[in-house]
């Protein structure tokens, strides 16, 4: 961890993890590490993004075909049967993605003769390791280490040779017994599990191999040991090192069909430098960086900087904590980034009952989890949220096709990274009628071009397609000669009159406006630029209710269910900039009643922070405050500073952990192509503080300085371009800037 005249870029506490959840994390976006620290029985759970577990139910893994039946449908919800959407499917039984699930524990065990008990210490305490005992985790490198009585332990996963390394010392030696253990909660009885363990000149190679229940579909991980000094023994299957300074490990696992040549991965593992530090230094040259380019620094004590998390934890309102779960929440995020995004337990989890199957959950989880990634500097974020994207588009298309028999791309509402069908639905939650998921995932793809100033090719063919699919999908219109959209779906809602599956969501209409003006403006030049724009001109407006709020479906007739975690029908206010107080001030009004109306439901993270990012687009930093607080106040977090689902620290889930940075970044620094916001929703707890690092999406990097009634903000621009500023006042003002100069704007006397 590092401190120098500012935040700790780490967390430590004084005692081993008790629970998987506590375990401190490490990755590089395509292997996971989950380490708990203790130093007589060290154990790492290893996680990959690719394991899934088959579900053996391939006929129902596909779209259902129902392009036939949707004339007739639209008919009957334009004619006003409010549930004639219910029977739209094909009477399959409700089915969830293929699960995520951890492969194995690396087990590393000091025998009794050693001074250790072999599991963990009394009452949670140190595992044997005496006063001294103390496991940290820097994010600048994301070495996870554990350390006591003359015992040390580090462990990270490296982005430059896609590896885990475990790194273990204890002069003038040590004795341990290394195993591969996939005995973890949940692991299925018919797990077919083989294991293997050769001596090599390296030192030991130790295998695991796991055939699923269902098909021939398995996973095998791959450890070599090499011990420095002292003797190496199978005794299969596991490997005992005697009398060793120092061991190094090196674990990989690859997700296979039929057979895997252990011998080969061996070799592989070989071929790299075998040593810790030349391992690290390759790491770090990539991770660091990407690390290192934003840092939030809120003026906290340096006593509290100092505390261990779980305490810090117990001073929700204390401004260090602030500081540490913000940079917790970049390195986790950068960290569960690469081969995909995070899914809704980032890269890690300690058992194979995940909830909600860990997927990638389109609807509100995965936008909220990389709403940060723009501004906060992580395209390696973005990149991986593309890579998802792109394995997925032919199954967009038969979305398209099979559902709504259109040209063009449909995105499902949950994935398990190898699918991207949508066949996760059901009467209370009929997700395949879900339309304005294609805009909504490739809008953080949109704020990267835009950030960055250039057009990405392969966003630009993908929102074409997007643009495709409403010019084959919009053609029902209404008395006023509007387009309708019809079935539309608000995630997770239903009107209070109506069920599900309805007319004119708020949340449909904005994403097809946006997406055909916005595949617009990437083809420009292009034969059906005019029509796409022509067609977002005749949807309809938003609808105010009766309570002078937005109204979440704009169809007169239906009534809003204001108690829903999912705020789905401000979609027009955050991500988008549809509706602003600047530019439509009516609407946001509107909006912003909405959002007073909205209750939290059950308390799940990711509502509440969904509220934050809301207020902080209408300028309310008080509402952002108190929904903020809701979730530092809720024992949202776990000692190794992922979140939970909901209070209490109840169901394993990145929403909270990995959205909170963009909370804040929002509150303190919003941008669009054209605009700046100084400070628009600054909480009042946060009087003064430094932000650095950040980039916007007219192309600048921002430092900011803030305090009790000024601020000072230094633009340093990438390209030339005029831009309005806003500041907290409220007050405009246009400003000219120059690729390669700063600019420097002052609010008050600095």
């Amino acid at each position: 961890m590092t401190a120098v005249d500012g935040p700790v870029h780490g967390t430590w506490e004084p005692h081993p993890a008790t629970r998987w959840e506590d375990g401190f994390l490490s990755g590089n976006g395509h292997h996971g590490a989950l380490v708990f620290g203790d130093p007589n029985a060290e154990r790492v759970v290893v996680t990959h993004h690719t394991l899934v577990r088959p579900s053996g139910n391939g006929p129902h893994r596909r779209p259902p075909r129902l392009a036939a039946e949707l004339p007739g449908l639209q008919d009957r919800l334009l004619a006003g049967d409010r549930t004639a959407a219910e029977g739209f499917t094909d009477g399959r039984p409700h089915q969830w993605v293929q699960p995520f699930h951890p492969a194995f524990q690396v087990s590393l065990v000091r025998p009794a003769a050693e001074g250790g008990d072999g599991g963990d210490g009394p009452d949670g305490g140190d595992g044997g390791g005496g006063g001294d005992y103390r496991r940290d985790i820097d994010f600048t490198t994301g070495v996870v280490r554990a350390a006591g009585a003359g015992w040390t332990s580090r462990v990270f996963v490296s982005r430059g040779d896609d590896v885990i390394v475990q790194h273990v010392t204890a002069p003038p030696g040590l004795t341990l017994d290394i195993s591969l253990d996939h005995r973890l909660p949940g692991a299925p009885a018919a797990l077919a599990v083989g294991h293997g363990a050769i001596v090599t000149p390296e030192g030991a190679l130790l295998s695991l191999r796991a055939r699923y229940p269902e098909g021939d579909r398995a996973f095998t991980g791959v450890t070599l040991v090499v011990a420095t000094g002292g003797r190496t023994a199978l005794a299969a299957p596991r490997v005992r090192v005697e009398g060793a300074p120092s061991v190094l490990l090196l674990t990989r696992v690859r997700r296979h069909t039929g057979g895997l040549d252990v011998t080969a991965e061996g070799r592989a593992l070989r071929d790299l430098p075998l040593d810790y530090d030349a391992l690290l230094d390759r790491h770090a040259a990539l991770h660091r960086p990407a690390y290192e380019r934003v840092t939030l620094d809120l003026a906290a004590d340096p006593a509290e900087r100092a505390l261990p998390g779980s305490e810090l934890l117990k001073r929700p309102r204390d401004r260090a904590l602030l500081e540490r779960l913000f940079a917790a929440g970049r390195y986790h995020l950068l960290s569960s980034s690469g081969l995909f995004p995070p899914r809704l337990t980032g890269l890690w989890t300690g058992e194979w009952n995940t909830a909600w199957s860990g997927a990638f959950t389109n609807d509100a989880n995965l936008n909220l989890q990389t709403a940060s990634a723009a501004a906060a500097h992580l395209p390696e974020v973005t990149e991986a949220h593309a890579a998802l994207i792109q394995s997925q588009l032919p199954d967009w298309r038969d979305n398209a096709r099979a559902v709504f028999g259109a040209r063009g791309v449909v995105a499902p509402a949950h994935t398990d990274g190898e699918s991207g069908h949508s066949y996760h639905f059901s009467r209370e939650y009929p997700l395949h009628l879900w339309t304005a998921g294609a805009d909504w995932l490739l809008g953080p793809l949109v704020d990267h071009d835009e950030t960055h100033g250039v057009r990405d090719p392969r966003t630009a063919a993908a929102l074409a397609e997007v643009a495709l699919f409403y010019e084959d999908f919009l053609t029902r219109t209404d008395g006023d000669g509007r387009l309708v959209v019809v079935p539309s779906y608000s995630p997770e809602n239903r009107p209070a009159d109506a069920s599900w599956g309805t007319v004119n969501a708020a949340m449909d209409l904005s994403a097809a406006r946006h997406a055909l003006r916005t595949a617009a403006d990437y083809h420009p030049d292009g034969p059906d630029a005019d029509r796409w724009r022509a067609l977002a001109d005749r949807l309809p407006p938003h609808r105010i209710n009766e309570d002078g709020a937005l109204a979440e479906w704009a169809w007169p007739g239906l009534a809003d269910s204001y108690d829903h975690r999912h705020l789905s029908h401000l979609y027009g206010v955050w991500p988008l900039e549809e509706i602003t107080p600047y530019d439509t001030p009516g609407l946001a009004a509107a909006a912003h009643r909405a959002l007073e109306l909205r209750g939290a439901e059950n308390d799940s993270a990711h509502g509440h922070l969904h509220h934050a990012l809301i207020a902080a687009r209408l300028r309310d930093g008080g509402r952002l405050a108190h929904a903020l607080g809701q979730v530092l106040d809720g024992d949202f977090f776990h000692a190794s500073l992922m979140s939970a689902h909901y209070p209490n620290r109840d169901v394993y889930n990145a929403d909270a952990a990995h959205t909170l940075p963009a909370v804040l970044i929002e509150a303190l620094l919003q941008s669009t192509p054209h605009r700046l916001v100084l400070l628009p929703a600054l909480p009042p707890s946060l009087p003064a503080g430094r932000l650095t690092g950040v980039r916007t999406r007219f192309g600048a990097e921002v430092e900011l300085i803030w305090a009790p009634g000024r601020a000072r903000a230094v633009l340093k621009p990438a390209r030339t371009v005029r831009i309005e500023v806003r500041t907290s006042s409220g007050d405009a003002e246009s400003i000219d800037l120059v690729a390669g100069e700063d600019h420097v704007l002052s609010i008050g006397t600095w």
